[in-house]
């Protein structure tokens, strides 16, 4: 008889695929960093560090994502993030 074949099985797993979106926070020149802050903690559920790192971000580098995740948990986010007087978009 011939060679022994190995036979593999593949398993193919198919995963439920979430898009993910993004708050994008923009700056300004009329927030002070203060408040960018606090909002942050209060709406994004930021630790004041994190917070922090993103307002100084959002100040150097013109912009930063504040939040990923479903968009029909960012649309409130966001929401209020204008609410508060701050620029920010979901991407």
């Amino acid at each position: 008889m011939g060679a022994q074949e190995k036979l593999s099985e593949e398993v193919l797993v198919e995963e439920e695929v979430v898009k993910q979106n993004e708050i994008v926070l923009f700056n300004d020149d009329v927030n002070t960093f203060d408040h960018v802050i606090n909002t942050l903690v209060k709406v994004c559920d930021h630790s004041p560090e994190q917070a922090e790192q993103c307002s100084l971000i959002v100040h150097y580098n013109g912009k930063c994502t504040v939040k990923t995740g479903e968009y029909s948990d960012l649309k409130p986010r966001c929401s209020k993030l204008l609410d508060a007087g701050l620029n920010a978009e979901i991407i």
